[in-house]
């Protein structure tokens, strides 16, 4: 007989009918004409997409890519009750610090593969023994396998909470925690709870700055270059997030009709990611790990589990929370644990340390890389272990 806090093993397995209807409905695609712009100020580009399609129906193979995950442990577990699948790899050092990381959107598990190895097996990567981990990498809700809430209040609080007690259920009594995207905003959340065991967080996009936006500091070339950016993505940038904070529902009807349609939903994120994936396709240039196989991986992921609308409620949910906070008026309360924080130079915006420690009180270590950008772990995956080694090291022991 089964109970709410068992943990099952799971594995993928495909019905090929699925892959062959995938096939036909890219098949069935009707076009729009061409932009009348050279560059995506108009959207997601025709020759961007078409290729992608190419790709996709002639040499693309699902199949690779479900060998690749069935080769990691995985796991479902009800909490809340909700599924959550989620993947967990120990390293062969037992003395690993537990890491449990958190994706975001347009993202799932798949862009957080690159660092499986590198954290839980750093002798291999150009690590030592002390910088292994034992590594948690859950699906969000509505995300890709894990289950899709059936009522309201799955915002990143509730997701936090349900994270604690999944790293309890591990029994992992001492844990850190990392996120990107909607994944910082969890961790954030996280940190704010201060659960038992949860030494400290590491988060790589300052999700806080949206609503402090007319409090941040914009004097060094640094910080008016970050306003910039940040002032830009909410004036040119912020169409899905309007769109998915707002209806949901309504965009969700094309995500689920349309695999072309997801698709150039998902590429249209932010600019530096954008350009990167297009010229995967395009000019067959990948930036690092974002190659043509692996963005289409985490495509593919969306279309095959349906999640293209659930994915999308979690920002109404945040609009809410957001709104909902402003009006209050009442500051959140401290993240109580150490706070690790890494600009990566293509983020949407790059954000200074002022700004940071306008957000957190307890900044204990910061960082601006060389090099990667919004999906830093899935770009530059080697250089994201390294960070992640830095961040938490002086917390192994505490």
């Amino acid at each position: 007989m089964a109970h709410d806090n068992d943990i099952r093993p799971f594995r993928l397995d495909t019905p090929e009918d699925a892959i062959a209807d995938l096939h036909r409905r890219i098949a069935a695609t009707r076009w729009p004409t061409r932009e009348l712009v050279t560059d995506r100020s108009q959207g997601v580009q025709l020759a961007t997409v078409q290729e992608l399609a190419r790709y996709w129906t002639t040499d693309y193979d699902w199949r690779a890519f479900e060998t690749k995950l069935n080769a990691l442990p995985q796991y479902t577990t009800d909490i809340d009750g909700v599924t959550i699948h989620f993947i967990h790899v120990r390293s062969q050092h037992e003395d690993a610090l537990p890491l449990i990381m958190t994706h975001g959107w347009p993202g799932s598990v798949v862009e957080l593969l690159g660092v499986v190895g590198p954290l839980t097996d750093p002798t291999a990567h150009g690590g030592t023994p002390e910088d292994a981990f034992h590594l948690v990498l859950p699906s969000l809700p509505g995300y890709g396998f894990s289950g899709e809430p059936t009522e309201l209040g799955w915002d990143s609080g509730r997701m936090a909470q349900a994270w604690a007690k999944l790293m309890d259920r591990l029994g992992y009594p001492r844990y850190v925690a990392q996120g990107g995207d909607v994944g910082a905003s969890v961790t954030d959340a996280l940190g704010r709870q201060g659960p038992e065991g949860l030494l400290g967080i590491h988060v790589n996009l300052l999700s806080g700055a949206i609503g402090l936006k007319d409090q941040l500091p914009a004097k060094s070339a640094q910080e008016r270059a970050a306003y910039d950016a940040l002032d830009l993505f909410t004036k040119d940038g912020f169409g899905y997030f309007l769109e998915q904070s707002t209806r949901p529902q309504t965009i969700g009807y094309s995500l689920l009709d349309s695999p072309v349609g997801l698709a150039a939903w998902m590429l249209d994120h932010d600019t530096d990611s954008y350009y990167k994936m297009s010229r995967a396709f395009v000019d067959g240039e990948p930036a690092g790990d974002l190659t043509r196989d692996t963005i289409l991986d985490n495509i593919t992921l969306y279309w095959l589990t349906g999640t293209g609308t659930s994915a999308a409620r979690w920002y109404w949910e945040f609009g809410r929370f957001l709104a909902a906070a402003q009006a209050a008026g009442q500051a959140p309360p401290p993240v109580a644990v150490p706070v690790g924080f890494t600009t990566f130079p293509g983020e949407i915006w790059a954000a200074p340390r002022s700004w940071v420690e306008m957000v957190y009180s307890n900044v204990s270590y910061f960082n601006e890389a060389d090099s990667g950008g919004h999906f830093a772990a899935w770009e530059v995956p080697e250089l994201f272990a390294a960070e992640m080694r830095a961040v938490f090291q002086p917390l192994r022991n505490a």
